[in-house]
């Protein structure tokens, strides 16, 4: 879904909607539910992503307005206010099972948190561009690193995913700069994202960058760098982590130097066969993309569980998998709060699950589908653990679940309730 800054930026498809529903989210909302529907798909279960400019710098009234209409479009319903939209959202027919915002480090604290919580949101996509503080200073950020280590603690604190916008290819940092601070982004607890979003840099007019670019003073990696470049990024990707795109969707017009290509990534993966070298992020492993792209389904699933720091908490990655094929059917991400969460309903020690996801191809809710993964049980396996783990070995006595608004009904089912934004269950 798009706001009202959308015009700021390039003209892709989601900004193409909008524009023609005139930015109205309700409008926005029930278009593309009947697109979809129209094209053959189920729409029982739908994700929003609010994309356009920085969605919490905008007025809260404009805020409230933009979600409620965005829960009101799925459940028929004219809300007063936001609590109340997200209160029949929860019975709708079409379930949101997740709100995504765009947002910035400075606009990710813990008042603007707090009220994402409310929308019902389940995941951030903070711009980071950059884990350098005088490439920060050199692009005009308006923020520092500090200020993106202390916004990823935060959100994660409060249970978000948490998905970083990064920007290989800026003024003044070179290639081997660049393997630099991927490594540093994957391996420092201070960073380690959910979920990554490439976006080399590119140089549009009437931007300082294209004048920098016209006058000489910046030029771009050659193709082969640039795919070389992504190559070695997507290598270090650790096997918690998404890689969701490698490029902007812009129109080739509009760009004066940059991505010649529009399908890089495949032909970063295609290098990396060359070089011997595997990307093993959650998107590349899930069973459907494995399905779709190599024939290949799993024989031999277990349970696997990674263990790491990121951020002062203590991070489980509980997954199934097929271990010989390397095929991911389902995950679950389990957070140790750290002692500095703000949120009183996570406080004193409670453990919180930050995702739960089933791959394969959607299957409707209520039903099952014996050729594919969702509905199977996985997810409930997934959650018996994460429970015992919170008691044993976190000695925590409550744990809690972020939750989309329309899967809360799938949590009071295993004997959780609802606490403030939460579904939250004590441990004996």
């Amino acid at each position: 879904m798009s706001t009202h800054q959308f015009y700021r930026k390039y003209m892709c498809p989601t900004s193409m909607r909008a524009i023609r529903a005139r930015y109205d989210p309700f409008l926005q909302t029930r278009h593309r539910i009947e697109q979809l529907k129209q094209l053959g798909h189920s729409v029982d279960k739908v994700e929003f992503v609010v994309m356009g400019g920085t969605f919490m710098a905008l007025p809260e009234e404009y805020r409230d307005y933009f979600i409620r209409n965005l829960h009101d479009a799925l459940s028929g319903h004219t809300s007063n206010n936001i609590y109340e939209a997200v209160k029949y959202s929860e019975r709708s027919l079409t379930k949101c099972i997740g709100i995504t915002i765009e947002t910035r480090p400075d606009y990710c604290m813990k008042r603007h948190l707090s009220d994402m919580l409310t929308y019902g949101c389940t995941r951030l996509e903070i711009g980071v561009q950059s884990v350098y503080e005088d490439v920060a200073r050199d692009t005009n950020r308006g923020h520092t690193v500090k200020a993106v280590c202390e916004s990823f603690h935060l959100a994660k604190d409060s249970g978000f995913k948490v998905v970083a916008h990064m920007m290989p290819d800026l003024p003044n940092v070179g290639l081997e700069r660049d393997i630099e601070q991927f490594t540093e982004f994957f391996e420092n607890p201070a960073f380690r994202p959910d979920g990554l979003k490439l976006y080399p840099t590119l140089v549009i007019r009437g931007t300082g960058l294209y004048e920098l670019w016209k006058s000489g003073r910046y030029k771009s990696y050659s193709p082969s760098d640039l795919v070389e470049l992504v190559a070695r990024i997507l290598a270090l990707v650790p096997p918690w982590t998404r890689v969701y795109r490698v490029q902007r969707d812009i129109p080739m017009p509009l760009v004066s130097s940059g991505v010649e290509h529009g399908n890089l990534r495949e032909l970063a993966l295609a290098r990396m066969k060359d070089l011997g070298i595997q990307c093993r992020d959650v998107r590349t492993r899930e069973v459907g993309i494995q399905e779709i792209h190599h024939k290949v389904r799993p024989y031999q699933v277990e349970l696997v569980r990674r263990d790491y720091v990121a951020n002062g908490g203590w991070e489980t990655f509980l997954s199934y998998e097929d271990p010989d094929q390397d095929i991911l059917i389902g995950l679950l991400r389990l957070r140790k709060c750290s002692e500095e969460t703000f949120r009183f309903e996570l406080g004193g020690g409670v453990s919180i699950v930050r995702e739960l996801h089933v791959y394969g191809s959607v299957v409707p809710v209520s039903s099952r589908d014996p050729t594919k993964f969702q509905h199977q049980g996985f997810g409930m396996l997934l959650m018996e653990e994460a429970e015992r783990i919170a008691r044993e070995e976190h000695g925590s006595g409550k744990i809690a679940v972020i939750s989309g608004v329309g899967t809360r009904n799938y949590y009071r089912k295993i004997g959780y309730r609802l606490q403030g934004p939460y579904m939250v269950k004590m441990l004996k």
